[in-house]
């Protein structure tokens, strides 16, 4: 096992989807999922096992933010054999045409978060998605008749900030949402030459100031889940 999941070797697929909340990684798995059985509960970060149309899958959750959601794709890699990791989380949005619970594959991540900066010697990486699953969820969509939106997000530190007004530079370069881990996630994705992809849900609006309800986020999350699971 590793310092922050308690698994034993083979207990985690090749697979795993990751929600920041714990309490949504074992939704997904009672939801989703066959023969689920919990790996770990170190410090309340749910993961679970299982199969979806007889294929292996796990969903591990990261907590909030880039710091937090490294620590478990770090040891979800290098302890346990991890191949692709997808992020299924909300977002909030940039965009006047992007409404709530509509759905964002993101192509890029830009970001606020000072990680990036310190380890490339304060130049700029560009976190990117791997191609391959990114054109399998976008297929899916579009074979299913599910609208998806696909750009550049931006990965935030601080969910409450002091200028409440900072996004819309963000809006104006055609960032399409805000989040908290996806820059951090295609980072470490291709430090250690593993598949990622960051799947969103738009939970509230900065433009509309409108938000969703807790059954309206599991309503609209059921089908970003979907649109991940078929990635597989």
């Amino acid at each position: 096992m590793s310092i922050h999941i308690e698994a034993k070797k083979g207990d985690i697929a090749e697979t795993v989807l990751l929600p920041g909340d714990p309490l949504r990684a074992k939704w997904i798995a009672e939801t989703f999922l066959q023969d689920a059985f919990c790996y770990n509960d170190v410090r309340g970060m749910l993961g679970f096992t299982g199969f979806y149309k007889g294929k292996r899958v796990s969903v591990q959750g990261t907590g909030m933010g880039i710091p937090s959601a490294l620590i478990y794709c770090h040891e979800l890699i290098n302890e346990y054999g991890v191949k692709n990791l997808i992020r299924v989380g909300s977002a909030g949005s940039y965009q006047e045409d992007l409404k709530l619970r509509d759905i964002v594959i993101a192509m890029a991540a830009s970001s606020t978060s000072g990680i990036n900066k310190a380890r490339f010697n304060n130049a700029d990486y560009s976190p990117t998605a791997n191609y391959e699953l990114f054109i399998k969820a976008a297929l899916y969509a579009q074979e299913n008749n599910i609208p998806i939106k696909a750009g550049n997000v931006l990965s935030a530190d601080q969910f409450y900030e002091d200028d409440y007004e900072s996004y819309k530079k963000w809006a104006k370069f055609g960032v399409l949402c805000v989040e908290m881990e996806t820059a951090g996630l295609y980072t470490i994705a291709a430090k250690f030459n593993v598949k990622a992809l960051s799947i969103l849900t738009i939970s509230d609006s900065l433009i509309t100031k409108k938000g969703t309800t807790a059954d309206e986020r599991e309503g609209s999350f059921k089908t970003m889940i979907e649109i991940a699971l078929n990635t597989l």
